[in-house]
């Protein structure tokens, strides 16, 4: 089968170093070998670049990511990762048995439609000056659903002895409570799965400390 000009050109992702929803598109394109362009969106610089009319062309919700893959324009990550995955070879993000299937997206969902949404950029700000005590609470809440979730779902990783879509939500979400300094004492199958993870090139690789737009303070 012939393939077009655009499905030839590399993907470009739109997304900000520290954005969770850009840095699991980032180690899904990293686990599946995929090289890609990376253009930045500073979403604080000039008051926020997302929200200028040209990025909102790209994504309605003026959010990271965006990614430009195959002809079309694609947002919200998990729809992005599980559009890789379909599409391109390498490992699998989301396992063939049904129920290991189904278990892979009930925790990235918990993950990144329950937890991370109530510490992005746009919500925090809102807080003001209980930004951290905000997070922290939401952070644990989560937290507190997710360990025993995991204790019965977990292998090595997430579900299982396999990397899926789960541990590419995980690890940025873990991070993001390492920045609102939560106890991640409290949650050990947790603290062991991200360290496990962490020790894999492509969330190394990813890792908001190595990306093009990362301060020069801030890189690893």
């Amino acid at each position: 089968m012939r393939l077009s000009l655009a499905c030839l050109a590399k993907p470009i992702l739109h997304g900000y170093f520290r954005s969770s929803c850009s840095w699991r598109v980032r180690i899904a394109f990293a686990l599946k070998g995929v090289e890609y362009d990376q253009l930045p969106v500073n979403l604080i610089k000039d008051g926020g670049q997302q929200l200028t009319e040209e990025y909102k062309a790209l994504n309605p919700m003026q959010q990271v990511p965006a990614v430009e893959i195959d002809g079309i324009t694609l947002s919200q990550s998990l729809a992005v990762i599980q559009y890789i995955d379909e599409t391109r070879p390498g490992p699998h993000l989301l396992p063939a048995d049904p129920k290991a299937r189904a278990q892979v997206r009930m925790i990235s969902d918990l993950i990144a439609s329950g937890i991370q949404p109530l510490q992005n950029l746009y919500v925090i700000q809102k807080m003001g000056a209980e930004k951290m005590q905000w997070s922290q609470h939401f952070i644990n809440r989560g937290f507190q659903a997710l360990e025993p979730i995991l204790k019965q779902t977990a292998g090595k990783y997430c579900v299982g002895d396999e990397i899926s879509m789960a541990d590419i939500c995980l690890v940025p979400q873990v991070y993001n409570a390492e920045r609102f300094k939560v106890d991640m004492g409290k949650y050990p199958t947790i603290k062991r799965l991200n360290e496990a993870l962490l020790e894999i090139e492509a969330f190394q690789v990813s890792h908001p400390s190595r990306q093009p737009d990362t301060p020069d303070d801030l890189r690893a």
